[in-house]
Order: structure tokens, then C-alpha cells, then sequence
């Protein structure tokens, strides 16, 4: 398999979009069930919605492709002083390109271009691949701003 390639999202990238959100929120919906979080049941309607309308005004969606397939994404939000990543999610299936680390680093590239002190996370603290991969990259665990429990909250200062 060949290296992954990190480019920003375009209007015709809309259905591949949907797909790779549609995979990310049914896995992690799933996963908070068997984490006894929730119970099993549909989709909430923001996530719903964002599915069927993968628009992220004022941030850029980065996805990630290996031999023109489109095989992860990453939304970045640059807002003043501070930058957050959403939605990291590569196919499992084509995990080991190395296409989260391509990911994560364009977000990086993109946040510090657009001089913010910070780049900041969250992730469930049962996704122990994820952890490793951010940790890898200079995130450090923080105090949380989550509401919700088991989300670990993750910072890397840019400057």
C-alpha cells in the first residue's frame, strides 16, 4: 500500500465526506454502548445532520488518500489564539498507511500558518491507538474542558 496524501476537502468531496463521518459516528455511538455510556439507539440529529450535510463552516476539512482512494479526514477549526482537530477517523481497513500521522501533521502544518499558540483535542480514553498516535506527536494530556466523562483532553503548543 502506498504512503497516504493529505489534501483539503472541495465541494465534490461532499459523499466521500458523509461516508467517513457516517463510519466514525456509528463506530463511536457503538463503542459507547459497550462502554455502558448510552444505549444502543439512532444516530443524535446533530450527528445525523452532519452526515447528510458534511458542511464545517469557518474550518477545513483535510482528507487523507492512499492511490486516489479517500481514506480519512480530519476537521481543523482555527479560532483566535487556540486550534481544535474533530473527527480524525481513518478506515480501519486501511490503517498502517499512515494516514492519521499525515493527517495530524497538515493540521499541525495549517494551525501554527495560521499562528495559533495551541493545537487541542479529545478523544475517549478506551481508543488507546489514538492516544498513542497524538502522544506520539507532542500532545500532552490537560485539564479537561469536556463535559462528558472518559473523554481525555489532549494539548500541543504550536509556539
Amino acid at each position: 500500500m502506498s504512503r497516504a496524501v493529505v489534501r483539503i476537502a472541495s465541494d465534490g468531496d461532499a459523499a466521500a465526506v458523509s461516508e467517513l463521518l457516517r463510519a466514525y459516528h456509528e463506530r463511536t455511538e457503538a463503542e459507547k454502548v459497550a462502554h455502558d455510556l448510552q444505549e444502543f439507539g439512532p444516530l443524535a440529529p446533530a450527528y445525523a445532520a452532519e452526515i447528510a450535510d458534511p458542511a464545517f463552516p469557518g474550518s477545513d476539512v483535510l482528507l487523507a488518500e492512499v492511490d486516489d482512494r479517500t481514506i480519512g479526514m480530519v476537521i481543523l477549526r482555527v479560532a483566535g489564539a487556540d486550534a481544535e482537530i474533530k473527527r480524525l477517523w481513518v478506515d480501519p481497513a486501511a490503517r498502517g498507511a499512515g494516514a492519521g500521522g499525515a493527517l495530524i501533521a497538515e493540521a499541525v502544518r495549517r494551525a501554527a500558518a495560521a499562528r495559533a499558540a495551541s493545537l487541542r483535542l479529545s478523544v475517549w480514553d478506551w481508543r488507546h491507538d489514538a492516544l498513542g498516535l497524538y502522544r506520539s506527536r507532542g500532545f500532552v494530556e490537560v485539564a479537561s474542558w469536556e463535559t462528558r466523562e472518559r473523554l481525555v483532553c489532549l494539548r500541543m503548543p504550536l509556539r
